[in-house]
């Protein structure tokens, strides 16, 4: 894994092999989140690609946002991230 200046990543490798780095992102201001935006930024702040804080920066995000996407992909995997799946897997 090479390093920038920040001691950032530039790319990282996940689990299953898949290679993630920034070019991988969603666009800045991405506004229509279909599941596959959410779990690339999910992993991007897991993996440590970038912060909790830019990706809610770059986003538009509001943290309890950005905490419910990282929570029910590590709780229920990508398919919780479908906005007709939400009511199935939130928590009353």
């Amino acid at each position: 894994m090479l390093l920038k200046k920040n001691n950032r990543p530039v790319e990282v490798v996940l689990p299953n092999g898949t290679r993630l780095n920034r070019s991988n992102l969603p666009e800045q201001g991405t506004k229509r989140w279909v599941v596959r935006h959410k779990m690339t930024v999910v992993n991007a702040v897991l993996y440590e690609l970038i912060t909790f804080r830019e990706a809610c920066e770059a986003y538009e995000l509001s943290e309890e946002e950005l905490l419910s996407w990282l929570k029910m992909a590590k709780q229920h995997g990508a398919e919780a991230l479908k906005a007709t799946a939400l009511m199935k897997y939130r928590q009353p």
